[in-house]
């Protein structure tokens, strides 16, 4: 039977959000690639540091250590050539990362590849990249510098932003054209009425099928969902995921509060919100990654 990788949880991440190429990168900007290409493979037997993403990626790849079968996949999916690549997977090596796949680019967009390698979710340091992969349907976010680097032991942690992350904006959308009010009001009429799905509601439903191989506590994944709603505006959200079938963890309803403080008590792995502000907010605290979608956005 030809490989497939339509049973599994597949992930892909750029060099940038796996290891800290800060240096290289630097290079990159003020003498150009050329001269990126030569300092790579100069430095390609030098170990990289460990970036935003790596803690989630660890623990991720380590679920497969508790199953049967292999669910988790992770692939790099970059803009290096292989010839830049090579010290990135030295690195791999040198941390035991079980990542055989990758797609080196060559400078160009690598979420091209997306789709062929059936990937529920992008992680880059490149917002170009992130918005194309988001127009094309899959759950992308930019990993913002600056998080403490989490330990790699533990369950994975993940916290999700609601409105224009899990959800779709149109609620958002209220809210930013008519106010508060306006917003609790229409929440209020529409609890009923099952919020449409944003670009993670795909990555989340995977997710939570692969919690559910795991007994309650056992599993070595857990989410949280972190929104500024409050009550009443908390009804409906709790009835979409509901007629979704999908289970979270926590939920945190703040009613407009900062997400920062409840982020750091959960010790999110990695946090996704559409609004820079509270991405930036949430970078000092917890690795995060901003969803460059919906009304937001568009500005």
């Amino acid at each position: 039977m030809p490989v497939t990788l339509q049973d599994k949880l597949v992930v892909a991440i750029s060099s940038r959000a796996l290891f800290d190429l800060d240096d290289s990168h630097a290079v990159y900007e003020q003498e150009g690639v050329e001269a990126y290409r030569r300092f790579q493979i100069d430095h390609e037997d030098e170990v990289l540091g460990k970036g935003e993403a790596y803690a989630m990626v660890e623990k991720l790849l380590r679920i497969n250590q508790q199953l049967d079968n292999h669910k988790v996949e992770v692939v790099l999916v970059s803009r290096n050539s292989a010839d830049t690549g090579l010290r990135v997977f030295n690195s791999i090596q040198h941390y035991g990362l079980n990542i055989t796949r990758a797609a080196f680019s060559g400078g160009r967009t690598p979420h091209n590849y997306l789709r062929a390698f059936n990937c529920q979710l992008f992680l880059s340091t490149h917002a170009d990249d992130v918005r194309l992969a988001l127009q094309a349907g899959f759950a992308a976010a930019t990993i913002i510098p600056g998080g403490p680097k989490n330990r790699a032991d533990g369950p994975l942690l993940l916290a999700f932003d609601g409105d224009a992350v899990l959800f779709s904006d149109e609620s958002e959308q209220v809210f930013q054209r008519e106010g508060l009010a306006a917003f609790q009001n229409s929440e209020q009429q529409a609890a009923r009425k099952p919020l449409g799905g944003g670009p993670f509601k795909p990555f989340l439903t995977v997710l939570n099928q692969l919690q559910k191989e795991f007994s309650p506590e056992e599993c070595p994944i857990r989410t949280a969902l972190v929104t500024a709603r409050s009550a009443p505006a908390h009804e409906r959200v709790i009835r979409t995921l509901r007629e979704w079938d999908i289970r979270l963890d926590e939920s945190l309803f703040l009613g407009g509060l900062s997400k920062a403080e409840f982020l750091q008590a959960f010790g999110a792995d990695l946090f996704f919100d559409d609004q820079q502000g509270h991405c930036e907010a949430a970078s000092g605290v917890v690795s995060t990654g901003h969803v460059p979608h919906g009304i937001s956005n568009q500005r």
